[in-house]
């Protein structure tokens, strides 16, 4: 089954080249702490692949993706998803919206004034001792930590 990935940007843009920059602004990832969910597929696996010294990723679970749609979604006006918003333009709650998204029936861009990607704080009790700078596999923070990115997400909110 096709799993969407969850990418948060954890290094900021001093020192960044310019492709690099530019593919981290296709994923909307212009901040710091910032996060998106993106299918896996090529293209994007593609994108991950030339920005990995400045992010992290993983496989999101329904249940770490409910806590962040509830908490963290934004609409236009830099104001919160409410329910009434949702039951307004989809005539559906947030637990079906989210069912929805995770198989495959619907996605982010189909609730019009939602913005496509999650601020979030930095974790709680910090990053991992290896530092932002070294990969996950070796005790650091950036790359890839497979289901693990649900932790981090969790400490982040």
């Amino acid at each position: 089954m096709n799993k969407n990935i969850v990418i948060i940007r954890l290094r900021g843009r001093n020192g960044v080249t310019r492709s690099v920059n530019d593919t981290l602004d296709m994923m909307r990832l212009y901040k710091q702490n910032g996060c998106v969910i993106v299918p896996n597929t090529p293209q994007y696996l593609g994108m991950i692949k030339k920005a990995k010294d400045y992010i992290t990723w993983g496989e999101i679970d329904k249940e770490t993706f409910m806590i962040m749609f509830t908490k963290r979604a934004k609409i236009v006006g830099d104001r919160h998803l409410t329910e009434e918003y949702l039951k307004e333009h989809l005539k559906t709650d947030i637990k079906t919206f989210v069912e929805e998204i995770f198989n495959f029936k619907k996605k982010l861009k189909d609730l019009p004034g939602l913005k496509p990607y999650f601020r979030l704080n930095p974790p709680s009790k910090g990053f991992e001792r290896g530092g932002i700078k070294k990969p996950f596999s070796m005790g650091g923070s950036l790359g890839y930590r497979k289901d693990k990115i649900n932790d981090l997400i969790k400490r982040m909110i």
